[in-house]
């Protein structure tokens, strides 16, 4: 199956692992493009150091097309985005800041970039700035999908541009990417669906609870980390949403963070003085963050830690690995085509 998406990269299926925060790890990307999609490393939670290694990692592990996902308002986003540059990486995801720089270095190499987008300003901005394609993330998805749903912002921005757009929030099969393309996109991301695989960095325990969860157990809230943020629905979920998290509260959570991942405070320090009052207060927010994440997904604590899912946890029925999840969702797709196509000739 060819869309936009698969020419333009060089792919295989149109088929896209996001950049999730501690789950898109080099084994996971390199499995996901490897078996003929797009996995793109998350850059979030790494060091320069850290970015630049993980990197030559997934090189070691496939030589297929691959990307990494770099938000820019993070703290040390800018610095992993110039290594991701300096490597020469084909794909650039940016999402949340201004990304006109990078889409000009990429394009000096040859590479492509993506921007993330939940909204239709979002878009609009993103396509000024010369980017090659995006990925519009409907309020369906895990972490910071917008207001509105995959099934009305997904067209509304096809009607802006004839770019490759990746789909993103409520796909986890075949069925979702015949949906996706028939409104105007030329590929899926499912982050959900490539975290409950076999060679995703989550908890088994995790994994089973993702089964055990119907599509509706889930919290959108801006609680979390002051962003409106999909979470699952469990004590953990339901504490850390319960009330706004105020600049006091996320400085103390984030100090925890950082004594708990072994992270140094000067580190931390520097990057919030270094973006004046507002930028501290976004890593603070950050830092408190990132350790309830870390104990969802790497210890399975759910009464302390938050599972950032999406709704399609509910489409979730098996661990599988990556190279069956992507045969069976292009098998599926077929299926449904062929229904399709039936419906078109029936009397």
């Amino acid at each position: 199956m060819q869309t936009r998406l698969t020419r333009l990269l060089g792919i295989q299926h149109p088929i896209v692992l996001p950049g999730m925060t501690y789950i898109a790890v080099p084994r996971l990307v390199a499995a996901v493009s490897h078996a003929g999609g797009l996995g793109i490393l998350a850059s979030g939670a790494l060091s320069p150091e850290e970015c630049r290694a993980a990197i030559r990692e997934v090189r070691r592990l496939t030589d297929k097309p691959f990307g990494v996902g770099c938000s820019l308002m993070l703290p040390g986003a800018a610095e992993c985005a110039k290594v991701a540059l300096d490597e020469k990486v084909p794909v650039i995801n940016v999402s949340m800041g201004k990304g006109e720089w990078v889409t000009e270095a990429a394009h000096a190499y040859g590479g492509k970039v993506v921007a993330t987008v939940s909204t239709e300003a979002h878009a609009r901005s993103a396509l000024a700035a010369g980017v090659d394609g995006l990925i519009v993330t409907g309020h369906e998805a895990a972490a910071h999908g917008g207001k509105v749903t995959s099934m009305v912002l997904i067209p509304a921005v096809r009607d802006m541009t004839d770019l490759p757009i990746i789909a993103a929030g409520g796909f986890a099969d075949g069925r979702g990417l015949m949906a996706a393309l028939a409104l105007g996109a030329d590929a899926v991301a499912m982050g959900t669906r490539f975290a409950s695989s076999l060679e995703s960095p989550m908890h088994a325990d995790t994994k089973q609870l993702v089964l055990s969860k119907e599509a509706e157990e889930t919290i959108y809230s801006s609680n979390f980390d002051t962003f409106p943020c999909r979470v699952m629905r469990t004590p953990g979920g339901r504490k850390y949403t319960a009330r706004k998290l105020s600049p006091p509260v996320a400085i103390t959570r984030s100090l925890a963070a950082a004594r708990e991942l072994n992270t140094p405070l000067t580190a931390l320090a520097k990057d919030a003085m270094g973006q004046g009052l507002v930028g501290a207060v976004k890593v603070a927010y950050f830092g408190a963050a990132t350790l309830a994440m870390r104990k969802a997904i790497h210890e399975a604590n759910h009464e302390d830690g938050v599972q950032l899912i999406g709704q399609s946890q509910g489409l979730v029925h098996d661990i599988a690995s990556v190279a069956d999840i992507v045969d069976r969702v292009m098998k599926q797709a077929q299926s449904v085509a062929t229904s399709l196509s039936a419906l078109q000739t029936a009397p």
